[in-house]
């Protein structure tokens, strides 16, 4: 018992010694060629005008996600979700948005496939009409920032880092029966 407590002790006066030495962490350096808008992901649904229709990118998610579903169950398996984990970040890593099983059951629904792209989307449709234009696809205004700018303008780093993924299926993971958040 009295060596368990002395081991408590020394992790503890070891964590505080650490804690006691931290500070800022270094702001990541980036190249400008290293780094894409996060509109990327919906830039594959673009048709020849580059601009993105809701329903475009619905049909292309569809696509995606039954060309990913190997076995053809309806869900991606955690070996089905790594492969497109791994060509998504083959493809562009700063740009990369990973998928997250959001409700724990263990597999990637449509609905969770369809997150990122989806909150991008709603993100992205400034006059809420159901179409991207290539205007609205070009990040604008003084909050567009690369990951890591604002910790080289002011030392304070609370960007979002890599991805912008949006952080959670968009509506707070509530779903329409028409496959739309919040719908």
């Amino acid at each position: 018992m009295r060596s368990v407590l002395m081991r408590a002790g020394a992790v503890l006066a070891l964590s505080a010694a650490l804690a006691a030495c931290g500070g800022s962490p270094p702001a990541p350096q980036h190249r400008d060629d290293d780094w894409h808008s996060p509109v990327q992901i919906l830039l594959k649904y673009a048709d020849k005008d580059g601009r993105v229709t809701r329903a475009a990118l619905e049909a292309g998610l569809r696509r995606d996600f039954d060309a990913a579903d190997l076995n053809r169950d309806g869900v991606l398996e955690p070996d089905e979700v790594r492969k497109v984990n791994d060509a998504r970040w083959a493809e562009d890593q700063s740009a990369t948005s990973p998928l997250v099983d959001w409700n724990g059951d263990g597999v990637i629904d449509f609905n969770e496939f369809a997150a990122t792209a989806r909150s991008l989307f709603q993100q992205y449709d400034r006059n809420g009409d159901g179409v991207l234009t290539p205007d609205e696809l070009r990040p604008q205004g003084p909050g567009v920032q690369k990951p890591g700018d604002e910790q080289q303008q002011n030392g304070h780093g609370h960007g979002r880092g890599r991805g912008g993924g949006g952080g959670g299926p968009p509506g707070g993971g509530q779903s329409g029966g028409d496959g739309n958040p919040g719908g």
